[in-house]
């Protein structure tokens, strides 16, 4: 009997040739879902997946789950509330559970900061609560999550007629699964599996839209004043333009594949008992924040970020102003990067704002109102205890896109002339892209460009349509947070609660589809839908 054993081990590869149902030959399990991404969207996706009956594994590329949601993002970016469904609400919810607690406030009394102590809901809060959330869930729903597992992005995603079977790390290591959802704010699994994408911004010409590609005529936020010299010598060209200035500039409406700027959301706060100064960095290069020098002496007095002002007497510091905490023109090599140029963005992303505090507080260029002021704040002990008590995580407000057979436009979000179908959730955000880059305008002076925000619409549908690729492309991967989307759709679409939305309603079709085995593009709508409302999506 040991001897036909053998026997059989030794020729099952062998029968195996040509064969494509036995070309490879998983050595680890294989899932139901494979989520590719510990964001807020991929945690959901795989409680939803665990909620219906499936298995699920979430890889996670860093040693931190939830993303922006974690990773600085307190002040809930949406409009109509009301829009949220789910288990985003659930997570929001939960937030407001923690800080029930007395013991949640240890710098500040609750009712200072609680305006309104009937809400179910809490849209403000700390990183290391969020944090908390996303760890109580993923422990109550016994989620599979591996850490710091990056893809190989010299290797292509494993297909067989148009299916993914199984994904490779850096590591080595091997994922297999039915389904495959890339809840990455960068989209590499999608890129990896030879899906179509876009970066950067479309000619309005693209979709028929208005808002899309350069935008001078819109520059009016966060807008440098007059008088602001582009040149290292004040009024002398020939010693060249200040760094990330741009001599020349494309006619508006004109696509283009820069991307719009990240920044970090930096949580600061005021405590001393619970403060680090920021001391000033080593790379630090002065004639990087000249142009803020400039601005100074041009008249601006601030703000130069924003204070939404968390728990504890924390903030989310997002920017504001003509010189804040985005980088622009920095980050135009981060989508299609490979992690050593990725890295390197990331680091200096982080020595620019780090230097931004240390000169706002310190430097003698900057008047002494504004440095007293300044000089208040530092990073909070209590947060980020295995990273310097920085974030970890970039804002990257946006990279590459998949292009698939429908894609959402601004059309889409203001509903002037369509309205999507096949709807998974509503998006209820201004179209909103921050500037993309600095130029030399007539006057010779230096200005912004890129910046759109352009609201005042009711909520929208997102479609179903819009998370899965052509299907000729794929027929076992979802995307519910890189989806098909013009540059000022995304604009609106890209807020976490939505991620969070759709990575539920991706993971609710990935089962359907499952059930049923068929493409996750031929999923029954009407199915689909009734679960989703079942499951208190709003729609």
């Amino acid at each position: 009997m040991k001897r036909r054993i053998l026997l059989f081990k030794y020729l099952l590869p062998l029968f195996c040739i040509g064969m494509a149902s036995c070309s490879e030959q998983p050595a680890t399990p294989t899932y139901d879902l494979v989520i590719y991404g510990g964001t807020s969207s991929g945690i959901v996706a795989a409680i939803q997946a665990t909620k219906m009956g499936k298995t699920a594994i979430v890889i996670e590329p860093s040693a931190t789950i939830g993303g922006l949601s974690t990773g600085g993002l307190g002040a809930t970016d949406i409009g109509n509330k009301q829009a949220i469904g789910g288990i985003s609400r659930e997570f929001y919810e939960r937030i407001a559970q923690k800080y029930a607690n007395p013991k949640a406030w240890k710098f500040e009394k609750r009712e200072a900061y609680i305006k309104n102590d009937t809400a179910t809901s809490m849209w403000t809060f700390e990183p290391k609560v969020a944090k908390e959330v996303f760890a109580d869930m993923v422990k109550e729903y016994n989620i599979d999550v591996v850490y710091n597992e990056r893809l190989d992005l010299s290797k292509n995603a494993n297909k067989e007629n148009g299916k993914i079977i199984s994904i490779e790390m850096e590591s080595g290591n091997k994922y297999y699964g039915k389904i495959f959802i890339d809840a990455t704010y960068e989209g590499d699994l999608l890129a990896k599996s030879n899906i179509s994408y876009t970066i950067g911004r479309e000619p309005n010409s693209k979709y028929n839209e208005t808002l899309s590609g350069v935008q001078t005529a819109l520059g009016y936020y966060h807008q440098f004043p007059d008088g602001v010299d582009p040149y290292i010598v004040k009024g002398d060209a020939n010693s060249g333009l200040l760094p990330n200035v741009n001599a020349a500039i494309a006619k508006d409406g004109t696509g283009d594949d820069k991307v719009q700027a990240f920044c970090f959301r930096m949580c600061i706060t005021d405590v001393p008992e619970n403060q680090i100064l920021v001391d000033k960095p080593k790379d630090y290069k002065e004639l990087e924040y000249e142009l803020l020098f400039r601005a100074i002496e041009a008249g601006y007095k601030g703000p130069f970020f924003i204070m939404s002002m968390m728990p504890n007497r924390k903030t989310d510091s997002n920017n504001k102003g003509p010189f804040s905490t985005d980088y622009i023109g920095k980050n135009y090599d981060y989508p299609d990067g490979d992690y050593k140029t990725r890295e390197a963005i990331v680091k200096a992303h982080e020595v620019y704002q780090k230097g931004l505090l240390w000169t706002l507080g310190n430097h003698p260029r900057v008047p002494a109102e504004i440095r007293e002021e300044y000089i208040k704040w530092g990073l909070p002990k209590d947060e980020y205890t295995t990273n310097g008590h920085w974030t970890p995580q970039l804002y990257i407000r946006e990279a590459r896109r998949m292009v698939s057979d429908f894609v959402m436009t601004e059309h889409h979000c203001t509903q002037d002339s369509i309205s999507a179908d096949q709807s998974i959730g509503m998006g209820a955000y201004t179209m909103d892209s921050h500037h993309t880059q600095r130029y030399i305008d007539q006057n010779g002076f230096v200005k912004n460009e890129g910046d759109v925000e352009v609201g005042g619409f009711p909520p929208y549908p997102i479609s179903y349509k819009a998370i899965v690729p052509n299907e000729k492309e794929c027929t076992n991967l979802l995307v519910p947070v890189c989806l098909s989307a013009s540059h000022m759709a995304f604009g609106s679409i890209r807020m976490e609660p939505v991620f969070m939305i759709l990575g539920q309603s991706a993971a609710t079709a990935a089962c359907i589809a499952i059930d049923q085995d068929i493409a996750v593009q031929k999923v029954p709508y009407p199915e689909l839908k009734k679960q989703l409302k079942k499951d208190k999506q709003v729609l």
